[in-house]
């Protein structure tokens, strides 16, 4: 098992580190996420649409309601929100299997609700408050198929990081106060 863990300041953040995993998934990729309430799972998402190839991912939304969106790119990519869910047995009336069993990209928000239906290769992602406005971000690998590849996206995160944090020296902290792309 492989785990790597990174931090996010900002929603922008969290959105970007979705963008690096994005475009590293490939067809039948499942992306299991966990999280408390407003922890960020939705902005991951929406940055693992924009790296998918998802048109207008700003526009993504949480599927609470509807419990699946779908969207066209490069890879058809779809959200699904257990939220709602009480039990893996509703989730199996939905037909779930069929979007885990896709060439698409499935990226399921609440994924600890159905353990027993992800696929052993899925990417676990738990996002933690770790501060007011501060998140981990903690990616685990079951299966030594997608090690490696986790330590390749790992490289690249941190080697974004490092940009990241050269940018932000050269920003005093009037220009980072107000910011509204901050978690909150």
């Amino acid at each position: 098992m492989k785990k790597v863990v990174f931090r996010s300041r900002s929603v922008l953040e969290t959105i970007r580190i979705g963008k690096k995993i994005g475009t590293r998934l490939r067809p039948g990729d499942v992306v299991a996420l966990t999280g408390q309430l407003g922890a960020g799972k939705t902005h991951l998402i929406k940055g693992l649409a924009y790296g998918v190839g998802v048109k207008k991912p700003r526009y993504l939304s949480s599927p609470s309601f509807t419990l699946i969106n779908e969207y066209p790119g490069r890879i058809p990519f779809y959200h699904i929100d257990l939220y709602r869910l009480e039990s893996e047995e509703e989730a199996e009336a939905l037909g779930l299997e069929e979007y885990l069993r896709s060439t698409g990209i499935t990226a399921i928000e609440w994924a600890d609700k159905i353990p027993s239906l992800l696929p052993e290769d899925a990417l676990w992602v738990a996002i933690d408050y770790a501060g007011e406005r501060e998140r981990r971000i903690s990616l685990t690998s079951r299966v030594e198929k997608t090690s490696k590849w986790l330590e390749e996206l790992s490289e690249a995160i941190r080697a974004f990081e490092e940009v990241e944090k050269e940018e932000r020296k050269g920003m005093g902290p009037e220009g980072r106060k107000g910011n509204p792309l901050r978690h909150r």
